[in-house]
């Protein structure tokens, strides 16, 4: 499933030699004395793929640079930030690690990722698009770099819609249905299902309460001002996309345990066959290619009064601590290459970053069909909702979010209770004005 994780991956030791890379974007680091000078440490979560992805750009620039390695600690999604956090108060963080971009601005405003504006040479930013470059910006300097977007679209059991006589299924945002139209959709398929089979499963859980965000921009709404610190949510926006929310449990679109704080991902949901659609990211294409025995494909999703989605993937940073400062640099560039990241993300049914990938440059390697879809969910992104989920006190709002929104779909709080308390939350959070 989409957490199973991988073992350790320690890679080979080899006789240091020189380190040059004609058109490098890093500056690479001279070999040291100390045994370990020449190798990297990257603590990293992934699905197999990912992982797998990940061994072959290793191997790939361990070959392109003799002497010099990186050694892959693959850990559990759910532990990662946990053992991160107090590796990085302990004073033994690892040399790079992966980090979603709603968390790279709190790591980025403590002091705790390497400002590689120190070994970047000129140009580099110019490889990813205006919009990913942004999201690994603090105070005009470059702390991480972009490695994959992804997005959530509507994976979608073909023959749950089809038994509810639901043959159009949306493959672009021009296509996309609208709210009331989703509505109708639900709708149909709740009367045709059985009791405990629903229409769909919304993928807000944990920290992915964040994604909640794409229905309040659909509607052309915010959470946060232009400054970053007043909030914005206590607005007609703000309280249409909690009341169309509610509207899934209270009319049972969704299971119950669909909530925020739910244990149990909506994807799983979805593979077992108790959901007809489910919002998701294309990552999880090649695990259901091999898994499911059902008939399925995605479609995107809805839209109000436009196109939005969340901003998904991570981004690659070094962390302010390491003593390898350029080596890091260069395997950021060496992974952030083309030929590398449409590896990757092909592989893992990812989203990429760069400008000269982004314009029919990928086919996602299982189902390739659909990598359309997801692209076009991609373009409906804003800037303006990126930069506000790259806030640096976005750890502080989830937190308000995950409370806030769980008490509206489980406790019943009306929308406009909910939005003002948002409000006042996101206030405290940033030091703005509610």
């Amino acid at each position: 499933m989409q957490l199973t994780r991988r073992r350790f991956l320690q890679a080979a030791g080899a006789a240091a030699a020189s380190l040059t890379a004609a058109g490098c974007g890093f500056v690479p680091q001279s070999s040291g004395s100390a045994a370990d000078a020449d190798t990297l440490t990257f603590t990293t979560w992934g699905t197999d793929a990912e992982l797998a992805g990940f061994r072959s750009a290793i191997a790939g620039f361990e070959q392109a640079y003799p002497g010099r390695h990186v050694a892959l600690n693959s850990v559990p999604y759910e532990q990662m930030f946990t053992n991160i956090d107090a590796q990085l108060q302990a004073g033994n963080p690892p040399d790079l690690f992966r980090v979603p971009y709603y968390s790279f601005g709190a790591y980025a405003a403590r002091g705790q990722l390497l400002d590689l504006s120190r070994s970047l040479n000129a140009g580099v930013g110019d490889r990813f698009t205006a919009t990913a470059w942004a999201a690994v910006q603090a105070q005009g300097r470059p702390f991480g770099v972009p490695h994959h977007t992804d997005t959530s679209a509507l994976l979608v059991n073909t023959a749950m819609l089809r038994r509810a006589g639901i043959t159009s299924i949306p493959r672009t945002p021009a296509e996309a249905w609208t709210w009331d139209q989703l509505a109708d959709v639900a709708g149909r398929l709740r009367r045709s299902l059985p009791a405990d089979r629903y229409p769909f499963a919304y993928n807000w859980q944990g920290n992915g309460v964040t994604r909640w965000l794409s229905l309040l921009f659909q509607s052309d709404g915010a959470f946060l001002g232009p400054d970053q610190r007043t909030p914005a949510i206590d607005s007609a926006a703000g309280r249409d996309a909690v009341a169309f929310a509610q509207r899934f449990f209270t009319e049972r679109w969704v299971p119950a345990n669909d909530s925020i704080k739910s244990s149990t991902y909506a994807v799983d949901s979805w593979y077992a066959g108790t959901v007809a659609m489910v919002w998701s990211g294309a990552f999880q294409i090649p695990d259901a290619a091999k898994t499911l025995d059902f008939d399925w494909t995605a479609a995107v999703a809805p839209r109000r009064a436009r196109g939005g989605s969340d901003f998904g993937g991570n981004a690659l940073v070094a962390t302010a601590q390491t003593t390898k400062p350029d080596l890091a640099a260069s395997f950021l560039d060496y992974i952030t290459r083309k030929d590398q990241m449409q590896e990757f993300c092909s592989r893992a049914s990812l989203l990429p970053t760069r400008r000269d990938l982004v314009d029919g440059g990928l086919r996602f390697a299982v189902r390739p069909e659909l990598t359309p879809t997801f692209v076009g969910q991609a373009g409906v992104i804003q800037p303006q909702d990126v930069a506000q989920v790259a806030s640096p006190d976005m750890a502080k709002i989830i937190t308000v979010l995950k409370d806030g929104l769980e008490d509206a779909f489980v406790g019943g709080r009306s929308p406009d209770e909910t939005v003002r308390t948002l409000a006042q939350g996101i206030a405290a959070a940033t030091g703005g004005n509610a």
